[in-house]
């Protein structure tokens, strides 16, 4: 994952990216699973580069992962790519067994708040 320089690091604002087309491979059968996710975060010093999360994002397309894991990995790289302040993705599969599951991992940098009146996703 690729970063660029926070335009405004002083300010607490949020990003919000949609990834309507995440696929990969169930980790028993080996068909594919698909699910929308939604990328929420407050930048610190550096924000992700778009085309960057588009390619980290396709590489799962052959990857055999559980839901809870794979969102776990994508949050540990988001985390580790730009250090954000606040970040929450949710991952919303598609049916598996007669079930929706959803996903939805958030981590919160030591120390940081929202300021007041801030409203979370």
């Amino acid at each position: 994952l690729d970063t660029f320089a926070n335009p405004k690091p002083e300010r607490d604002y949020l990003i919000t990216i949609g990834i309507p087309e995440f696929t990969c491979l169930c980790p028993l059968t080996g068909q594919p699973d698909f699910a929308e996710m939604t990328l929420n975060y407050i930048p610190s010093a550096n924000c992700i580069e778009l085309k960057s999360l588009k390619l980290y994002i396709g590489s799962y397309r052959d990857k055999g992962v559980y839901h809870e894991a794979v969102t776990n990995l994508i949050m540990d790289d988001v985390v580790v790519a730009c250090g954000p302040r606040f970040a929450r993705i949710e991952a919303a599969f598609n049916v598996r067994g007669g079930t929706y599951p959803t996903i939805t991992v958030e981590y919160r940098e030591n120390g940081w708040s929202p300021q007041p009146g801030s409203v979370l996703p």
